[in-house]
């Protein structure tokens, strides 16, 4: 398989991992409901975020937060496709950076599609520490946490390799 396919599968896998689980929530949890998995630590709750991450904009109200973060996945998506399908004659894209814009990608088409059909975005994984919340968050998150994750490590694996190149020829 042509590696520069590989991440579009990763995406796909993320995207219907992300729906199956929301619409498990969905159908299943009634809002604001809270299932309590390991007592002290991890919940599974049902809410509904109208923002982005951390709950960030959800109090804003008006058509312009729709479109501005509608607008704002659309553009993540075909910047993120373009440097995926554009062609690497260099072979500067490793494997890691594929995986890593893979899981960006299915993460954020995860969430623009609850936007655009729902409106908000299910969020149900709540991770807390006694008084201390994580706020909740969803597979697409997870995958935009683990695709950033990586990203940031190929960032620094290739300045590694960059710096290890300019040394050897010295």
């Amino acid at each position: 398989m042509p590696q520069r396919l590989f991440p579009f599968l990763v995406s796909a896998g993320v995207f219907l991992l992300d729906y199956f689980t929301k619409w498990i929530i969905r159908t299943h949890m009634p809002l604001l409901d809270n299932l309590s998995v390991i007592p002290g630590f991890f919940n599974i709750v049902h809410t509904e975020n109208p923002g982005i991450a951390f709950g960030f904009l959800a109090d804003s109200t008006g058509a312009w937060r729709d479109v501005f973060l509608i607008g704002f996945s659309i553009t993540v998506l075909v910047v993120i496709s373009t440097i995926l399908l554009r062609p690497d004659p260099r072979g500067a894209h490793s494997r890691l950076l594929r995986y890593a814009l893979g899981f960006v990608l299915g993460g954020a088409l995860g969430n623009l599609f609850d936007r655009i059909v729902h409106g908000t975005v299910t969020d149900f994984v709540e991770v807390y520490m006694g008084t201390h919340y994580f706020p909740a968050f969803n597979v697409a998150d997870s995958a935009i946490s683990i695709g950033a994750g990586l990203l940031l490590l190929d960032m620094w694996r290739t300045r590694e390799r960059r710096s290890q190149a300019a040394g050897v020829s010295r």
